[in-house]
């Protein structure tokens, strides 16, 4: 049996019209309770809300909508327990009516025709939610596709080096990118993995900004523009000493040029927008296998030893678009026949499973453990291991990796 619940101000201090509204209501199968606003049965699930116009449109609003708050929908009915004035404001404010005569026949005609005005509301309502989310998803695809329309169609091939990378966005629209192109006449391979702060569309723009800016700098820096010979390269080789050599290296300029002109660009002209990059660029020498880089607030790549050996580049820097006045170093590492660097975003170590439990850098470490495999086969590993690690859990980042990998020369393969 449907039923009704009729609010007004005297709930048991029944007026002519509330007697007569009970009656009609009951004749027509309703089973009936009576409410004041102030004592509302709230665990009721009423069919109809049927609501006295004398409480005035305020207080017949929040009526309706502590059900509609708790989970119920019922039709809303306003009727007159005095003269139709009183329904004048309600109307206005787009509730359905009923008016006296509480006829049983009247009635049932009335509220159809009032229960048929809600469905009809409630479905144009669903079907604009709908149409509204199907343009979301439309243009969140379309972000998506212009996202990774800046990254590289395709590796650089170079002579005794192999080159790889994996870009896996997460459901949202991220920040994460990478890069890889020639400079110095194709003399030097620069490359660049970042990660902008937060997600979605805003994130995605200041993505393409950054690489944009990056690139055009690094590849536009005159082969003539050195640094001074007092600025020193720090040394990453695993333990806590430092060796200072002068930079007079063909890639250094470009290198230094776009992080610093990026990151002053971003600070003054975008310092309210909040946003900024953690990024690791580097500018590797294929014939020497010297490779010069700055860390700005990156996770640190692994450096992987043909003999099994690992060591970190940690950041040389701050993050990109803070501060104008950064200050970066650089840092210099060199990759003997059978080395790789395999470089990442946070969406690799920050990856969660279903347990909410993280999967980490020693995890990271101890699948990277050994002399490095073909970059195709460290790449497919990282990202098999983080899905493995994931299950079903949903992936909140994009996860982006890149790894070069020196050919071994054929005295140290083993047969």
């Amino acid at each position: 049996m449907p039923n009704a619940l009729v609010v007004a101000e005297h709930g048991t201090e029944r007026s002519e019209a509330l007697t007569e509204l009970d009656r009609a209501l009951r004749e027509e199968g309703f089973e009936v309770l009576h409410a004041t606003p102030l004592d509302l049965p709230l665990r009721l699930r009423p069919d109809l809300l049927m609501v006295s116009a004398s409480l005035g449109l305020h207080r017949m609003a929040l009526v309706s909508q502590r059900f509609l708050a708790d989970g119920a929908a019922p039709t809303v009915v306003a009727f007159p327990e005095g003269d139709l004035a009183e329904l004048e404001e309600c109307v206005r404010g787009g509730f359905d009516y009923v008016t006296r005569p509480f006829l049983p026949s009247l009635l049932r005609g009335r509220l159809n025709s009032c229960w048929e005005r809600w469905q009809l509301s409630t479905t144009v309502e669903e079907m604009a939610e709908l149409a509204s989310l199907r343009e979301y998803e439309r243009e969140l695809s379309i972000a998506r596709e212009i996202q990774a329309g800046f990254l590289p169609e395709s590796m650089p091939s170079m002579d005794g080096w192999e080159i790889g990378a994996r870009f896996r966005p997460a459901r949202q629209v991220g920040g994460d990118f990478y890069d890889i192109f020639t400079i110095v006449n194709g003399r030097r391979l620069a490359f660049v993995v970042a990660d902008v702060c937060d997600k979605g569309v805003g994130a995605a723009l200041f993505m393409a900004l950054i690489r944009t800016l990056l690139r055009h700098t690094a590849e536009h820096t005159g082969l003539g523009q050195m640094v001074s010979d007092d600025l020193a390269v720090a040394v990453n080789n695993g333990s806590s000493s430092e060796v200072v050599l002068p930079l007079l290296s063909l890639g250094a300029g470009p290198l230094i040029q776009a992080v610093v002109g990026t990151n002053q660009y971003m600070a003054r002209n975008h310092l309210k927008q909040g946003y900024f990059a953690t990024m690791f660029f580097g500018v590797l020498d294929p014939q020497s296998g010297d490779l010069l880089y700055i860390n700005g607030g990156h996770n640190p790549p692994v450096v992987l030893r043909a003999d099994g050996g690992q060591s970190l580049l940690p950041p040389t820097g701050p993050a990109v678009g803070i501060l104008s006045d950064s200050s970066y170093t650089l840092g210099h590492v060199h990759l003997a026949p059978g080395d790789a660097l395999f470089t990442y975003t946070d969406g690799v170590v920050e990856a969660r499973n279903t347990d909410h439990g993280l999967y980490g850098m020693p995890r990271l470490r101890a699948l990277l453990d050994g002399p490095p495999p073909h970059t195709e086969t460290l790449l497919d590993s990282v990202d098999g291991s983080v899905r493995h690690f994931a299950g079903t859990a949903e992936q909140s980042d994009d996860i982006t990796t890149l790894a070069l990998r020196r050919t071994p020369n054929p005295a140290h393969l083993t047969l």
